[in-house]
């Protein structure tokens, strides 16, 4: 276990209000291995971005129509992104079995830890709040008789529903990934990793770019003023979620008290 690794596991569990519980090397490995894969996935988000771009600058030029070979390279690109967090989610998951099998005991979660538990309904009605409003913006500005709008509403739909296939796939993969704990402490961590990955995967952040990079036309219109509204109204509404929802080892203990 490395000093710098070591000393990290100690401030995650002084953050969450762990401070009687050791860093282990068990935790400070899983830790390590998740700020690696949440940095990549931040990479990959926006390779993807960028790349989404690319595309709607190449599908526009010189052409008042749509073209559709940039639209199925950007389909591409969003196999490509969600190929990508899989692959990193399996890293994680190798990892985590990699050190639950040097255990010399394991122990189970006593509760099935579902969604409500591990993410939390305010959280969860937020991302589909949030998810809804960018997909019906999109939609609401295919009538405009603006060719550029109406192709930057298709890259935006493209993209979204990457996403959205994104944040189910990587929410199982939290669900679903067996415990990797010794005992009570371990298991205490394992559940706020958990709800911790779940939080971060919804916070919004191709969601509220999508729609104000792309949604342009000809002309500064209402649906510019909306893409800024979104963004600014979500940000409002997940600080008050992050205000008034209970902390995420709160949330974890509450979790594990369940019977």
């Amino acid at each position: 276990m490395r000093e710098a690794d070591h000393a990290e596991a100690g401030r995650w569990l002084s953050r969450h209000g762990l401070t009687d519980v050791e860093p282990t090397p068990l935790l400070a490995t899983r830790l390590a291995v998740r700020r690696h894969a949440k940095l990549a996935d931040s990479v990959l988000l926006a390779a993807f971005l960028i790349g989404a771009a690319l595309t709607h600058v190449l599908g526009r030029l010189g052409d008042d129509t749509f073209s559709w070979p940039p639209l199925l390279v950007l389909a591409a690109l969003v196999v490509g992104l969600l190929t990508g967090q899989w692959l990193l989610g399996w890293w994680v998951r190798r990892v985590d079995r990699t050190a639950g099998a040097r255990l010399s005991r394991r122990v189970a979660h006593p509760v099935e830890l579902g969604w409500p538990l591990v993410l939390g309904r305010p959280h969860a009605a937020f991302a589909v709040a949030t998810f809804s409003g960018a997909v019906l913006l999109a939609v609401s500005v295919l009538p405009v008789p603006d060719p550029g709008l109406r192709y930057g509403a298709a890259v935006v739909l493209i993209g979204l529903t990457g996403v959205g296939a994104g944040i189910v796939m990587q929410l199982r993969q939290i669900l679903t990934t067996p415990a990797v704990a010794e005992d009570e402490a371990s298991l205490t961590a394992d559940v706020v990793m958990r709800v911790e990955d779940a939080r971060h995967l919804v916070t919004p952040s191709l969601v509220w770019s999508l729609p104000a990079i792309f949604l342009y036309g000809e002309s500064v219109g209402w649906w510019n003023a909306v893409s800024i509204a979104l963004v600014l109204a979500g940000v409002c509404a997940l600080g008050l979620i992050e205000g008034r929802t209970t902390d995420v080892g709160t949330t974890a203990r509450r979790a594990l008290a369940v019977r």
